[in-house]
């Protein structure tokens, strides 16, 4: 269970500090799937990074599966089992993507699993394999060869941002199948940053971040109309003030 209490995030810069994630509190259970939306700077990728170690909360208290995760690394959150996929993946010159996907996997990963992962991605493995993940790479192919690492890493809880971004429709259909799967399986607790329907669809539970705090949880049934009415009043105040 992913248990987040009280948790606070004040970021400094040029214009002072501002407060992004505001006493926000929330509970996921073991193995479901849970999608994150909401508007732009609303604080859903500050929300994944806390998690994840990227950045330090300012107070409150993250666990996962009983451990408090607030103090640790993020090599020992990741041992822990817990993963995430950038909106922006980085890349690793003379790296081949076999390579990657073995030291992410932990494991002496065998070529046919590499393959399988990068199928489940919607590449076509014998193209991919030994390609270094260098700039030759495109945004989209980066992005899915980047969710393959999370996948074959295999850990307990896995948070993916806007996997969607930058990639074509027929791999965002393999993907949203994969999501799914892991979802049926039940073989880890899946957290999605997204604004897609499709997803949304699919999902246990909608978390809907505005403001860094939790506006709204529940199932698709319950969190989807409030989301739908945010968008349309938000587009009527545009079209009020001539956008």
């Amino acid at each position: 269970m992913l248990k987040i209490e009280n948790l606070c995030y004040t970021a400094s810069g040029e214009g002072g500090e501002k407060e992004i994630i505001k006493n926000l509190n929330l509970t996921l259970p073991d193995k479901s799937f849970t999608v994150i939306t909401g508007p732009n700077g609303g604080g859903k990728t500050t929300l994944a990074k806390l998690i994840m170690g990227l950045e330090t909360p300012t107070s409150g208290s993250i666990q996962w599966d009983g451990q408090e995760l607030t103090g640790l690394s993020v090599t020992e959150r990741a041992r822990l089992g817990v993963s995430y996929g950038f909106q922006q993946p980085p890349r690793f010159k003379g790296m081949t993507v076999y390579d990657l996907l073995k030291i992410a996997s932990g494991r002496d990963m065998g070529r046919l699993e590499c393959c399988d992962y990068l199928t489940q991605v919607g590449l076509c493995a014998k193209d991919y394999v030994d390609r270094d993940m260098d700039d030759s790479l495109s945004g989209g192919e980066a992005k899915r060869i980047e969710i393959a690492t999370i996948l074959a890493h295999r850990g307990g809880l896995m948070m993916f941002d806007e996997p969607e971004a930058g990639i074509d429709l027929w791999s965002f259909s393999k993907l949203t199948e994969t999501f799914g799967a892991i979802s049926r399986r039940k073989e880890a607790t899946l957290i999605i940053i997204s604004h897609q329907e499709r997803l949304i669809a699919q999902a246990d539970e909608i978390v809907l971040i505005d403001g860094g705090q939790v506006a709204a949880q529940g199932s698709q049934e319950e969190i989807y109309p409030k989301i739908m009415g945010q968008t349309v009043s938000a587009c009527g105040r545009m079209e009020e003030q001539g956008c």
